[in-house]
């Protein structure tokens, strides 16, 4: 018996194949399949509050962990810093870097007062507010590094000096004056901090040194308002 395929002619029969998969219907082309992927947008009315609401709780993770806008409610650092001015803190600054003198820092107020009880929406709110600037942190203080540990500080002739040696501080308000005090020893593990304005702050001469670990960060730039941008 001769296979159906062998042609004394040498011709090979032709196989006809169908036009279109059976399964698909020829009316659903590529752009119908995306249609039917796509789900309804959200009605902007809807969109909105939860892009604000999302934003701010990127905000408050990034002031909880990383970056801090810090309202300046005093005088105590002018000229440098003026009331109402915001600055930028760095609070990873010391995880990868050493403390020195001349460094602007933030940290929890060293009095030991006790702060008010609050509800979680009051507290809410109150994160939200200091995450963009807008409040001031109620137990934190600004002021610059003046002594580091171990070094011997004193005030001699309205002049700081440090081990025996009279530091140069180019950022003093015009018109401060210090009365002589000390000296002191700065402790391992926690630093002598002063203000700018020497006649009105409340700093390390009246509550003493201030341990390293309770500060919150680094001030880095001077934010707002433009006309004030600067590096600190």
């Amino acid at each position: 018996m001769s296979d159906p395929l062998d042609d004394p002619a040498g011709r090979v029969p032709s196989v006809t194949f169908p036009d279109s998969d059976p399964a698909v219907p020829e009316s659903a082309g590529p752009a119908d399949a995306v249609k039917e992927k796509k789900k309804p947008a959200l009605p902007f009315w809807l969109e909105l509050p939860l892009l604000i609401l999302a934003a701010l709780l990127i905000a408050v993770v990034i002031k909880t962990f990383f970056f801090q806008a810090f309202w300046i409610p005093s005088s105590s650092m002018e000229d440098t810093l003026q009331i109402n001015d915001r600055v930028m803190v760095n609070k990873l600054a010391y995880r990868f870097g050493d403390l020195h003198r001349g460094h602007v820092v933030v940290f929890d107020d060293p009095r030991g007062e006790e702060t008010p009880q609050e509800t979680v929406a009051e507290a809410a709110r109150r994160n939200i507010l200091e995450a963009i600037g807008l409040s001031v942190p109620r137990s934190e203080f600004i002021k610059r590094v003046i002594g580091l540990p171990g070094e011997r500080v004193e005030i001699i002739d309205n002049q700081v000096i440090i081990d025996g040696v009279a530091i140069d501080e180019p950022y003093l308000k015009v018109g401060s004056v210090m009365p002589d005090f000390g000296p002191i020893i700065v402790p391992p593990g926690e630093m002598f901090v002063m203000g700018d304005n020497r006649n009105a702050s409340q700093d390390s001469r009246y509550f003493g040194a201030v341990p390293t670990d309770t500060i919150v960060g680094r001030a880095f730039v001077i934010m707002w308002p433009v006309a004030h941008w600067t590096m600190l």
